[in-house]
């Protein structure tokens, strides 16, 4: 396995830790003060400043290999990067979720027409999208347990259901939602849902209410939306009938890496937020960092990122070597192993922080929600386990005795 980067790749990097330290950090205050002015949905204008400029420094569409020309080993140490500063960035770069995942689905399943109106659009960073899978009165890790029904009816489909957790729906820029739901209740389990393109105007379609994490309300919501007789043409089909759990599962694939390497960013931020503190702080008479105690958190940390960033750049090697089945195991152990190492390592920080640590003063409280957050999205960590586990027992051993 070979996880170095091409020249272009390195060159990239480098330039994105220039766009970070020039633009990205510095702009976090405006972010927050403005949200915090006009509310928690409202579009601050630095975001457009930072989009423009990324574009200019070709920081853009990074994400899908036959647009950038990097593969995801090399994308993954940008997702990382970007990670460092994970509410703004990758929307900077136009890397960012659940856009990333409802790109790549359009590029690989839309027709023609749905890619001229909505995939780009979204190319070029002019709207956002939603994603909308997960039900509250199902459990949603079995995808086969869906109950929103998509019904055809002459020429349009008919859909009714509800839907939370749809990421990018408060948004007021969020122009289209990829609903999955049940077109069939006969054949497989699996072959009987599929997804469609609902614009958000469509009469019928209505965001319920904001769902916060940890109370924090991100500026792009995670909404609970109702489908009351929502009515739109055949041809918003994506694929074909029963194709829905295959795209689903298509699209989970890569997105996983970029939500792991992310995470691997806030860690990393955090660890050196807990240097930074335990060399600057004084207790009992000495610098944190001279504390036994202090210092095997700050060793433990190193160690478990590591380990976790090379599981995820042998997972986006063996995806960019025979695609997401050739990962599926990887993809659900890196699901399972990145958000719990970021979990601890921002932990460790906190409590170097102290009081300071579950403040808003650092992003270590809102780092901490996000990293346990992502123990539960796209599947919690007991189906991935599961589906570990499953592979583990038919392995065939060389040798037990």
């Amino acid at each position: 396995m070979d996880f170095s980067l091409s020249p272009k790749a390195e060159d990239r990097c480098a330039q994105m830790w220039d766009f970070m330290r020039d633009r990205v950090f510095p702009a976090e205050s405006r972010y927050a003060d403005y949200l915090a002015e006009h509310g928690p949905h409202e579009h601050p204008p630095v975001i457009e400043e930072l989009k423009a400029e990324a574009q200019k420094r070709g920081l853009w569409n990074l994400f899908l290999p036959e647009w950038s020309g990097m593969s995801h080993v090399e994308y993954a140490s940008i997702a990382e990067i970007s990670g460092w500063s994970p509410v703004i960035a990758p929307e900077a770069i136009n890397c960012q979720a659940p856009d990333t995942g409802n790109m790549e689905t359009l590029h690989l399943f839309a027709t023609n027409e749905q890619r001229a109106w909505w995939l780009e659009p979204l190319q070029r960073g002019e709207i956002r999208s939603a994603f909308a899978m997960t039900e509250p009165d199902v459990a949603s890790s079995d995808a086969t347990n869906i109950t929103t029904e998509i019904l055809r009816d002459g020429d349009d489909y008919v859909i009714n259901g509800r839907k939370w957790w749809t990421s990018g729906a408060a948004d007021e820029r969020c122009q289209v939602f990829i609903v999955m739901g049940k077109t069939s209740h006969e054949g497989p389990s699996h072959r009987q849902q599929s997804m469609i393109l609902v614009p958000r105007d469509t009469p019928g379609l209505t965001i319920e209410r904001d769902l916060s994490i940890f109370g924090y309300h991100d500026q792009h919501g995670h909404c609970e939306v109702t489908l009351r007789n929502v009515r739109v043409p055949a041809t918003n089909l994506l694929g074909e009938e029963g194709s829905g759990f295959a795209i689903a599962q298509a699209r989970l694939g890569p997105g996983r890496i970029h939500h792991a390497m992310r995470a691997i960013g806030m860690a990393e931020r955090a660890l050196g937020l807990m240097v930074d503190r335990a060399k600057s702080r004084v207790a009992f008479g000495t610098h944190l960092s001279e504390q036994g105690v202090v210092r095997d958190l700050i060793a433990q940390s190193r160690i478990d990122i590591d380990q976790a960033r090379l599981l995820v750049l042998k997972t986006a090697w063996l995806i960019d070597q025979f695609g997401a089945k050739g990962a599926r195991t990887e993809i659900a152990e890196i699901k399972v192993a990145v958000p719990a190492m970021a979990t601890a390592v921002i932990d460790r920080a906190i409590e170097v922080f102290g009081g300071a640590g579950v403040s808003g003063d650092t992003p270590l409280a809102y780092f901490y929600a996000w990293a346990r957050v992502l123990r539960i999205v796209d599947g919690p960590d007991a189906v991935h386990r599961r589906s570990i586990a499953i592979q583990e027992l038919k392995r065939e051993r060389p040798y037990v005795g």
